[in-house]
């Protein structure tokens, strides 16, 4: 009898009964399965290989629709990142210089957040802000101070919520959501940075040409040659357009064994807008925006 002759069964507790007894033979011939599968394979390494080959997972990932802005082995996307704002950065070698600050009267949840958040990047400099200063002066005084990007960190509700990258003197300007804030004191068994380390920097999976260009502006942040004698790594992880960072350790025992050790601090970003140049919200020219109606598939990404 199969499940679905089940259902024809007219006593309650009688059906119950075959139903249950039913999914536990079908388990049972799986695990029999199974451990014969794993016998076979350890007497013969090349089914398991076969057998990793042809079962292939679907994810959103794999199933992700096809986007013409997708990014290969492309030479003119190319060419233009030779010549966009950030090739001050990648073809001539400037040295980053960062100030990180605050919106207007911040709590101290967003203090205590900027504090680690400064020690991610080695050349940055937390600068309290006064209520005098728009976002426009700011960038007026980054530029004379020779400044390479201006970081702000956005509140509400007292908890921090967003952060705006500005690259000087020429932008681009990205906005992103913060969300999933995890403080190096929450993470168990973590470790203490060093923030005078240059750390190795690994950006994965900015595939797009609006990837690519939120990619140059997060490794425009680091210094060009990291100290790997400091064994840190910062990463930036985007996974259907939300972008985690997280920053680990190696930790080498007896030249054998590489365990990982997270530094902290945690945080997920999400990109709502793109701006060319500086930061301008009146008069400055988009280049990307979220919009409810660019979500319409959960397979469609945009980075």
């Amino acid at each position: 009898m199969d499940k679905g002759d089940v259902s024809a069964i007219k006593n309650k507790h009688k059906r119950e009964e075959v139903y249950h007894r039913l999914k536990a033979e079908k388990a049972q011939a799986k695990l029999k399965r199974r451990m014969k599968n794993k016998k076979d394979e350890a007497e013969d390494p090349e089914l398991k290989k076969q057998r990793l080959a042809t079962n292939v997972p679907q994810t959103l990932e794999t199933l992700r629709e096809a986007d013409d802005t997708l990014v290969g082995d492309d030479d003119e996307v190319f060419a233009d990142e030779e010549t966009d704002e950030l090739s001050s950065y990648f073809v001539q070698g400037l040295q980053p210089k960062i100030l990180v600050t605050t919106s207007k009267r911040p709590s101290a949840s967003v203090y205590e957040f900027a504090e680690e958040f400064v020690g991610i990047f080695p050349t940055a400099q937390f600068v309290k802000r006064g209520s005098q200063f728009d976002v426009k002066k700011i960038v007026e005084i980054g530029i004379s101070r020779s400044y390479t990007d201006v970081i702000i960190i956005n509140e509400d509700r007292k908890r921090p919520n967003a952060i705006t990258f500005i690259h000087l003197p020429h932008g681009p300007t990205a906005h992103f959501k913060l969300s999933s804030i995890r403080r190096t004191k929450d993470i168990r068994g973590h470790g203490k940075a060093d923030p005078t380390l240059q750390p190795e920097l690994i950006l994965n999976n900015f595939n797009t040409r609006l990837g690519h260009t939120v990619g140059r502006l997060f490794a425009a942040l680091f210094p060009h040659v990291p100290d790997f004698s400091g064994r840190q790594v910062a990463t930036f992880h985007n996974q259907r357009d939300f972008v985690f960072f997280r920053r680990h350790r190696y930790i080498f025992r007896d030249g054998k064994r590489c365990d990982i050790q997270e530094l902290g601090p945690r945080f997920t970003l999400k990109l709502r807008w793109l701006q060319k140049g500086t930061f301008d919200t009146k008069f400055g020219e988009y280049e990307w925006m979220h919009k409810p109606e660019l979500d319409t598939s959960r397979r469609k990404f945009h980075l």
